[in-house]
């Protein structure tokens, strides 16, 4: 009996070995797939970093070549030719910029940004320059635009006659020094509009507005908000930046290839834009897609030279905001229950 149960517990203790032995090859298998699978992410990973730092060299390369062709072409700029390569050159360098947001890094982004809008404001200041005789116009209709305005604001006009068709000349602030651009300014309480044939790649200037509405339909050039309070904006595609600064309470609908929102609170911004957004020193921003439309909106978009298809609308750059981790508190999206606007 006791030679049976040896044999007996021989017998398991053989199957159990055997049991084991064949549980390593599995353990090591598992293991060996493991160390393939970290090897190959390691490897992935790797040669993604060396594609983007190829991408961001080859980024680097070309913006500073074509900002050098820009720069040479509006310092020379003493004839409209050479300002209308310059612009298409410079909104090629704007495409350049807005392809490859998705790689490069937030500074060299911003700074990619920010010689673009130095740029652009040049090319205002050239454009300004060769038109001496526009901006004698401008002055001349100075009375004629303030008298209108005069007799629109009387007591018992009706309400449609408040649309200021011949606005008085604008002086921008801090960006285009001099010159003389295309807008509204210090108006309260009325209804502004602008036509495609007066809007088309203009330079446009709203500044000191309030309790206003604006319509835009057309396609500028830029288009720059400052120093509104409770006004609704809608703008036709910008081909190129859109600034609005020092505003409040105010609603915005825009489609452009950049934006950039400083010193704002407590606006709502309805915007298809092909590059990421900025803001910085602002509170209380609300963005929703872009939704106004108007006869003849997919012919300006087709001069606007926008890519419909691309629309960042909500990927935000808070420049006032560093965690990557948490949301900026700046800004916000709209909940789609408040997008609902009747814009007429």
């Amino acid at each position: 009996m006791e030679t049976a149960g040896c044999s007996a517990a021989a017998a398991n203790g053989a199957v159990g070995s055997q049991r084991d032995r064949s549980l390593v090859p599995e353990r090591l298998q598992r293991r060996e797939q493991e160390r393939q699978l970290e090897v190959e992410r390691r490897k992935q990973k790797r040669q993604n970093q060396e594609v983007e730092e190829e991408k961001s060299d080859f980024f680097a390369a070309a913006f500073a070549r074509e900002r050098a062709a820009v720069e040479e072409l509006l310092e020379g700029g003493e004839s409209m030719e050479r300002l209308e390569e310059a612009a298409a050159r410079l909104q090629g360098l704007q495409k350049l910029v807005n392809d490859s947001v998705l790689f490069l890094a937030a500074y060299d982004l911003r700074q990619g940004q920010e010689a673009l809008t130095r740029l652009q404001t040049t090319l205002a200041e050239r454009r300004q320059e060769l038109q001496p005789k526009k901006r004698f116009a401008f002055k001349t209709r100075r009375k004629d635009a303030a008298s209108a305005a005069k007799v629109d604001s009387a007591p018992g006009a009706p309400a449609a006659e408040g649309i200021l068709a011949s606005p008085p000349p604008l002086k921008e602030e801090g960006g285009i020094g001099s010159s003389w651009v295309f807008g509204f300014s210090n108006v309260e309480s009325q209804v502004l509009e602008k036509r495609a044939e007066e809007l088309h790649q203009r330079d446009v200037l709203l500044t000191e507005l309030s309790k206003c509405t604006v319509r835009l339909y057309g396609n500028p050039n830029t288009l720059r908000l400052a120093k509104a309070r409770s006004c609704t904006v809608l703008c036709g595609p910008v081909s190129t930046s859109v600034f609005l600064e020092d505003c409040s309470d105010c609603v915005l609908a825009v489609a452009c290839q950049q934006l950039r929102v400083h010193t704002t609170r407590d606006t709502r911004i309805f915007l298809q834009v092909t590059s990421r957004a900025i803001v910085e020193d602002c509170s209380g921003i609300q963005f929703a897609p872009y939704t106004w439309s108007y006869p003849g909106i997919d012919k300006d978009f087709e001069g606007s030279g926008l890519d419909r298809s691309k629309n960042n609308w909500n990927d935000v750059d808070d420049f006032n905001w560093l965690a990557r981790d948490m949301a900026s508190p700046n800004w916000s999206i709209l909940p789609e229950e408040e997008r609902m606007v009747q814009w007429d």
